[in-house]
């Protein structure tokens, strides 16, 4: 394709001559036989058009949430974006600008960052917020890091109600550092002095909303710090997580203003106490005035080893995710405070709905009771993944199968997006499953016919 690749045959021979080898495939002479060089079995080359048109062909085979109701959350979920957010994320001075180094031409930028960073404060409770990890899970994982630096301790302890996926991250960043780290049920949480922090989520992965005041005396007790993994939709009602004791709060920012987009890129938002704040990753804007009494925006706190000494540095990520950053602070002021409390209590009150149509259906329960926000479990009488299949059979996005953690449970998500015939719909739906013959699953041969 000339137009993307502009090197002809003979270009390529040139440079391959200037480099003093015969052949593309002398650069990797390094690489073993058994695992390069591999033969692929690629189709025949296609024109532009062709290619469009075979693009447009795979596109028709996925399937558009916004023509089909969802049910699924597990820490990306659907809300609605104002059309503001983007048209202010699309102006060429936003959607081009990455590091702001020279704070002199990247004002705006900077601004944007502050305002970012103080919006995660009011949310979250917490004292002081950084610009933006690469997304929830690795801004987990650099809170626990933090958190070794700020007790001197390598060991660390995850409630095993967390996202997995999130402390699959953490343990991946801790087995480079000699770090240990823990996964323990709440009902046998033991720390003592060896743990350097407890992470905790809020409300937890299967949406039920824990005692953090109980978590923070077990932390403290222990002189370690509490990391809060939190939701920032559902602070819109609930108690922030600052203001019940956390020492570190974390956070996806996908909610607050980005599209689900098949998974990223989203935005980590990181908070702290402020006496830990030079231990902070990541870059932190602050405001200060100039010579006039002019206010500026600049990083601050940014030594030169976050970049370019790695053994010195206190992180090494050196970039944020500051134009997801950007859409998250331009939905919350379009929302402000009371628009993001009403799309909280949406939230809550059309889950506890559907909830409760769901336990009133025979063979369906909630096992595991207690308070949520708009995520709770169901125990279906017939394999998750098959309700899951079925619905999709008929246009329903489903739940997440989390079978092997909670028995027969389901994992379900309402927002602002459901309406009361979508649930109507898919209470119909499971309702029709449970009155059907009794089904075998295929994955572990179990019998269904009643509550598992």
């Amino acid at each position: 394709m000339p137009s993307y690749v502009p090197n002809t045959d003979q270009d390529r021979q040139a440079m391959l001559a200037t480099l003093g080898v015969s052949s593309v495939d002398d650069l990797f002479g390094d690489i073993p036989p058994d695992i390069g060089n591999a033969s692929l079995d690629l189709p025949p080359g296609l024109t532009e058009l062709e290619l469009q048109r075979e693009m447009v062909h795979l596109a028709k085979k996925n399937l558009a949430l916004d023509q089909m109701p969802s049910f699924l959350g597990a820490g990306a979920y659907r809300h609605f974006i104002p059309s503001v957010v983007d048209h202010i994320l699309r102006r060429g001075e936003f959607y081009t600008a990455y590091t702001p180094y020279q704070p002199e031409i990247s004002q705006g930028t900077l601004q944007a960052i502050f305002e970012f960073q103080s919006m995660m404060c009011q949310i979250t409770g917490m004292e002081v917020a950084n610009s933006g990890m690469y997304d929830g899970a690795s801004a987990l994982a650099e809170a626990a890091l933090m958190a070794c630096r700020v007790t001197g301790r390598s060991k660390i302890a995850s409630l095993s109600t967390v996202n997995r996926s999130w402390r699959e991250v953490v343990s991946t960043y801790c087995e480079g550092q000699a770090i240990a780290h823990e996964t323990i049920a709440p009902e046998q949480l033991r720390l003592d002095e060896s743990y350097a922090c407890l992470l905790v989520q809020y409300p937890n992965f299967f949406g039920c909303l824990e005692d953090l005041r109980a978590w923070v005396q077990a932390a403290h007790q222990a002189g370690a710090l509490l990391v809060v993994a939190t939701g920032l939709m559902p602070l819109g009602l609930l108690r922030p997580p600052g203001s019940l004791g956390a020492d570190i709060v974390v956070a996806e920012g996908q909610p607050l203003g980005q599209s689900l987009s098949f998974g990223g890129p989203y935005v980590g938002v990181f908070c702290c106490r402020e006496q830990y704040l030079r231990q902070m990753p990541g870059r932190i804007v602050g405001r200060t005035t100039d010579a006039r009494g002019r206010t500026g925006y600049v990083l601050t706190l940014q030594a030169r080893e976050q970049h370019i000494r790695r053994e010195r540095a206190t992180s090494n990520i050196c970039t944020s995710q500051a134009l997801v950053g950007l859409a998250v602070t331009v939905y919350v002021a379009s929302l402000g405070p009371q628009g993001l409390r009403e799309v909280a209590e949406q939230c809550y009150h059309k889950a506890h709905y559907l909830a409760d149509q769901i336990a009133a259906l025979p063979g369906y329960s909630l096992p595991l009771g207690g308070a949520f926000f708009n995520e709770f479990v169901v125990r279906c009488p017939v394999p998750p993944g098959e309700v899951n299949r079925r619905l999709l059979q008929e246009g329903i996005l489903g739940g997440l199968d989390v079978s092997d953690q909670v028995e027969g449970g389901l994992l379900l998500c309402c927002t602002e997006l459901n309406t009361r015939e979508e649930m109507d719909r898919l209470v119909r739906a499971l309702h029709a499953y449970a009155l059907q013959q009794p089904m075998r699953s295929s994955r572990d041969g179990a019998t269904d016919g009643g509550a598992a």
